[in-house]
């Protein structure tokens, strides 16, 4: 089943000054939203695909695409009362499907990380 969506500008602006990671195919945004609980904490996701990726049939595929990945996720994956932004890149049209969900996998892992932790590549001060 498909996590409900982010429908409202207003939403996607608001996800925009969370935390955020880059793949090869698209780039995740993620924030927590403010007041919510019960049944309205559960995930939501939004997807952006612009016309830089292709024609309309080749945004409708992508945003197809992504979400397939996100109805595919794990329900520990990610956290309730939280909204995610997928912006789609034009390597989304030709990128495998497992690499697209290794990648989100990856994303979601990284966003969710505590900004204090060390990351790989980065040398001790």
């Amino acid at each position: 089943m498909a996590p409900p969506t982010i429908k409202k500008r207003r939403e996607f602006l608001w996800v925009r000054n969370g935390r955020r990671h880059s793949a090869a195919a698209f780039v995740v945004e993620a924030r927590a939203r403010q007041n919510v609980a019960g049944a309205d904490a559960e995930a939501r996701f939004g997807y952006t695909v612009s016309k830089k990726v292709g024609g309309a049939v080749v945004r409708n595929r992508v945003r197809r695409r992504l979400r397939a990945l996100t109805a595919a996720l794990a329900p520990e994956q990610t956290l309730p009362g939280f909204d995610y932004v997928l912006i789609a890149r034009s390597a989304a049209v030709e990128r495998d499907f497992t690499a697209l969900k290794n990648d989100l996998d990856v994303a979601l892992a990284r966003v969710h990380q505590p900004s204090g932790q060390k990351r790989r590549g980065s040398k001790n001060p």
